[in-house]
């Protein structure tokens, strides 16, 4: 999955925050959908990888997943947002889980319950 994801994210649109990700919703069907971030210079017009895919998902009638698989060009890993954590606690369940990694090669496998104790805030981007 890392290797799709490498490429993948090159396909991300972050001129303003130059902070790029990609996202691979794995469903309970076995159907993987794909997604990046895609900025817009109104801010609020910016969606995220995750919804990205899972967007994609739920267009094609999959609304179970088993898995999401995140990565980022940060020097550090990075989770969901809040916006993100909110369409995730929407259509996901406990069994599925979170693979979070960044380019250098870190993963940490999380669950849904730890996803959610997590923050994303303005000192992840900088």
């Amino acid at each position: 999955m890392k290797e799709k994801l490498t490429e993948l994210i090159k396909n991300s649109y972050a001129p303003y925050s130059n902070v790029h990700f990609a996202c691979i919703v794995e469903t309970k069907s076995g159907n993987l959908y794909e997604g990046v971030n895609v900025e817009n210079a109104s801010y609020g017009g910016t969606i995220c990888a995750e919804r990205n895919a899972i967007n994609s998902a739920i267009s094609h009638g999959e609304k179970s997943f088993s898995a999401l698989y995140l990565m980022t060009d940060l020097s550090h890993l990075a989770v969901p947002c809040h916006i993100c954590k909110q369409t995730i606690i929407e259509f996901f369940d406990e069994s599925t889980l979170f693979n979070i990694m960044n380019t250098k090669g870190e993963t940490k496998v999380m669950t849904l319950n730890e996803i959610m104790n997590t923050k994303f805030s303005k000192e992840d981007i900088k």
